[in-house]
């Protein structure tokens, strides 16, 4: 298990959501996509961190810091005995060729070079350590982690872990000796209380609440073609069954990751959820988990 777990962000659940409820832009719909087959990818590498020894490894998911009012964030940071890992993990699907320092499709298209992120990355970091006066080895890798990709003219000192080499490569590492110390501990701890929660990074479209479907959906396949009953929600297409209680807190949560300031009300939860015929049942699920405030006229729970 890792000291800090993989979670999906607010910015991917934000896109899934929007995605659901309006026409996403094509260049939106390009960074969902993104975000997405790169979240796939990390769980993917997640599958190898998690076969390493606990007792000889920290490892440390979704890191976000800040140093000098610079962020950057590392996929995974492996603490060990003597050298620490940070790891920049790519989902990349078919072939590319490498040139001139750069990475390119195959159709000539430059993309973002990922040596250059976890060298950046590595350098912060070292920045981070250097102002707490840790001192250790640090070696950055990028782990491509997709079975079909390939790239082409790579030159062999780059740090590159191709996805025919992460067998070895875990392997490899579970084989080291390492014994971690309470300073390892002291600096997960650190790391962690340091991750910031907030991305500057969220790239999501303009959106208003008017312009959003209101439906409630499936827990399961995200479909609105719903039917609520008195204590279940049924979806109609995968015939997924869910508590009316889980159904409507879902929502809620939803509207409140949409809209942070919003004020959730009876009202509102009534209008979004659409299915559910009674607002009694809403007020009581709504008691029950929040606290009720009154303003003015109306309440709100938080």
């Amino acid at each position: 298990m890792a000291f800090k777990d993989r979670t999906e962000s607010d910015e991917l659940k934000n896109f899934r959501s929007l995605d659901n409820r309006m026409i996403l832009p094509s260049k939106e719909k390009q960074i969902y996509s993104n975000l997405e087959k790169g979240y796939e990818g990390e769980v993917k590498f997640d599958q190898f961190t998690e076969r390493l020894n606990p007792n000889k490894f920290l490892i440390l998911n979704d890191l976000l810091l800040e140093t000098n009012s610079t962020s950057f964030q590392i996929d995974s940071f492996i603490i060990s005995q003597g050298t620490h890992f940070p790891c920049e993990v790519k989902n990349f699907e078919g072939d590319y060729y490498y040139k001139s320092d750069q990475f390119f499709a195959m159709n000539d298209t430059e993309i973002q070079n990922p040596l250059d992120q976890i060298k950046r990355s590595g350098t912060l970091m070292r920045q981070v350590l250097q102002k707490i006066k840790y001192s250790t080895s640090l070696k950055s890798n990028v782990f491509f982690v997709n079975p079909t990709f390939t790239l082409y003219q790579a030159p062999l000192e780059q740090p590159i872990i191709y996805p025919t080499q992460l067998t070895k490569f875990f392997e490899e590492l579970n084989a080291r000796t390492s014994t971690l110390s309470d300073d390892h501990y002291k600096l997960a701890e650190f790391l962690v209380k340091e991750h910031k929660t907030g991305s500057p990074y969220t790239r999501l479209p303009a959106y208003t609440y008017e312009n959003l479907k209101k439906g409630l959906t499936c827990r399961s396949c995200c479909s609105f073609f719903v039917k609520a009953g008195e204590t279940k929600i049924v979806c109609s297409v995968c015939g997924c069954i869910d508590n009316i209680a889980d159904g409507i807190l879902r929502s809620v949560r939803e509207l409140k990751l949409l809209f942070p300031n919003i004020k959730i009300t009876t009202n509102l939860v009534f209008e979004w959820c659409k299915v559910i015929e009674s607002k009694k049942q809403i007020r009581r699920i709504l008691k029950i988990h929040f606290n009720a405030y009154r303003r003015g006229k109306y309440t709100y729970y938080e």
